[in-house]
């Protein structure tokens, strides 16, 4: 016989956070492995212009995320057992671990939140570089195809733009057309590739955000639930 009560409700509520814990701790690994892999991602950080590969600090981040994604599964798990068992000892080890985890992911957010915008504008100057070399590349000799002019046109394929600005896409179509230079794909919107680059990047680092907000109410109401369920038993007559 276990505790009862409240002690024993506090049992199943614990379960039921940490299964949920559990199962964002898999939602956070696969989201993670899908920005790792998503190809629109892939290609862009994947490139190289004259030796110098494109800026990784979003791959950083991601390898990161699907560090916490699995040992968040190894905790929910840790969590679940030690409840079922009334272990002390499993839950006062699931407890420390949380304080960790927590203290991690507060410190990864202020960290995430000072530098939000670092990943766009690396990838923006990174683009901005590629496009002036390709430009003055291709206007020097149309037919001599550069490194900087296959990097350019990773980035207007993958992301369906053309040029730094209104300015820049309005003069690089016109110089397409003319056969000067071959940089746009055909049929492109006319979106600038700065605005294109902005929207891939924020979108996946709001996303990171949410989860790590959500993740961080659930891990609270688990801290809480694990000291309440190992003074009960303690204080139960039966240990």
């Amino acid at each position: 016989m276990g505790v009862e009560g409240c002690s024993k409700c506090i049992k199943y509520m614990l379960f039921f956070f940490n299964f949920i814990f559990w199962l964002a701790g898999g939602v956070i690994l696969g989201v993670a492995l899908w920005l790792r892999h998503d190809p629109k991602t892939s290609n862009l950080l994947g490139l190289e212009l004259d030796g110098a590969q494109a800026p990784n600090t979003f791959y950083i981040s991601v390898h990161i995320l699907i560090a916490v994604g699995a040992v968040m599964m190894v905790v929910g798990f840790l969590g679940c057992y030690g409840a079922i068992q009334e272990s002390q000892c499993l839950l006062g080890t699931f407890f420390a671990c949380l304080v960790i985890l927590f203290a991690c992911e507060v410190a990864a957010g202020i960290w995430g939140f000072m530098h939000r915008d670092t990943v766009s504008k690396e990838m923006i100057t990174f683009y901005d570089t590629a496009y002036d070399k390709a430009m003055t590349q291709s206007l020097a000799d149309p037919n001599n195809k550069q490194p900087a002019t296959a990097v350019l046109k990773v980035f207007h394929e993958t992301l369906n733009c053309c040029g730094k600005g209104l300015g820049t896409s309005f003069i690089t179509k016109i110089t397409d057309t003319l056969g000067m230079t071959d940089l746009c794909p055909s049929g492109s919107q006319k979106v600038n590739c700065h605005h294109r680059i902005n929207e891939l990047f924020s979108d996946k680092i709001y996303l990171i955000g949410i989860a790590a907000l959500v993740v961080a109410v659930i891990m609270i109401f688990e801290m809480i639930f694990s000291m309440v369920l190992c003074c009960g038993i303690r204080n139960s007559p039966v240990y």
